[in-house]
């Protein structure tokens, strides 16, 4: 009777824990499943696809970087969102910025001016300033132009300058062709004209005929036709155009430096004509259009690699994490 007793405890535990091993298992086999679910969830959140537009406008010499993120984003990122770029110039594209329903963002050659900030605190818009690269305004001539090859900072001032006088060539160096200079240059809707005119010039006046033009593809046209032009732009219009102009090498006190992507850095021997180029987001329209964060932060990831592909110098990457983690955290 004992070992019947023995036998029947002994039976009774192994049914237990076969009982155990089959719940344990079941509840495993329902938390993988759970986690799995959860999983995939946070994967398609991350890969969600977009739709709506993306409204950008503003500076002609930030455009080509911001055309070229615009088309990688659409082919590689979201196919169903549609980023319209614009380039009316940084100052015009302020106007269409700061208004209700405005611009999503406005690309821009310089900071925001303290007026246009406090109209955007008026209309309680959030305006957001990303850095995206570095710009070196770059000085062009005719090829065909052979005296000009390298100048000094103060000759090209003095070349622009209204008050400095200087009308022909051979008014800059006793050597020069005795031919009248022909200037161009952005018009006053860019942010190119205004850091020339107020960091280059220092607020005085230029020269009273110069040719000033809205497009930046006229201004090449226009340059490449007349030996005796010199004008000024961004270093992505002259890389695009080697054909066609020549980049003047300037000597800014230690030697002639000439314009490259080496050369161009805020702390570079370019310096004196490097500027930091920008867009500026509305926070509003982001935290209200998923498509236009979204946008945001794909722009900042891929900056060095546009940067560098539309002939901008790229930031650090310490400065695009930092701005990529100020935009994660808007969602």
């Amino acid at each position: 009777m004992k070992n019947f007793k023995n036998l029947l405890l002994m039976l009774t535990l192994a049914l237990f824990a076969v009982f155990a091993t089959a719940c344990g298992t079941e509840n495993t086999e329902e938390n993988n499943e759970q986690t799995g679910n959860e999983a995939a969830k946070g994967d398609a959140a991350e890969t969600a696809e977009l739709e709506g537009s993306v409204v950008v406008d503003g500076s002609g010499t930030v455009y080509p970087f911001m055309a070229k993120s615009a088309e990688d984003y659409m082919t590689e990122a979201q196919e169903n969102v549609s980023v319209e770029v614009s380039r009316a110039g940084t100052s015009a594209g302020f106007k269409k910025f700061l208004v209700e329903d405005g611009t999503d963002f406005n690309n821009a050659s310089r900071k925001i001016k303290d007026e246009e900030a406090a109209t955007a605190q008026d209309l309680g818009i959030e305006v957001k300033e990303l850095k995206v690269a570095l710009d070196g305004l770059t000085i062009v001539i005719n090829p065909e132009n052979d005296w000009a090859t390298e100048l000094t900072q103060q000759e090209i001032i003095d070349i622009f300058l209204a008050s400095a006088g200087k009308k022909n060539w051979s008014d800059v160096r006793a050597d020069f062709p005795n031919e009248p200079i022909k200037t161009y240059g952005p018009n006053e809707n860019h942010g190119t004209y205004e850091f020339f005119f107020e960091k280059i010039l220092d607020e005085q006046d230029l020269v009273g005929d110069i040719n000033l033009q809205q497009e930046y593809s006229t201004l090449v046209d226009l340059v490449s036709k007349d030996k005796n032009a010199i004008g000024f732009f961004g270093y992505g219009y002259y890389v695009n155009n080697k054909d066609k102009l020549t980049a003047v090498k300037i000597n800014f006190g230690n030697g002639a430096v000439e314009p490259t992507l080496d050369t161009i850095k805020e702390d570079g021997s370019y310096a004196p004509f490097t500027r930091p180029v920008f867009t500026y987001l509305n926070v509003n329209m982001a935290k209200a259009k998923p498509q236009v964060l979204d946008f945001a932060i794909y722009t900042m990831q891929n900056a060095q690699t546009v940067a560098a592909e539309t002939g901008f110098a790229p930031l650090t990457d310490a400065e695009i994490q930092t701005v990529v983690e100020e935009l994660e955290a808007l969602k």
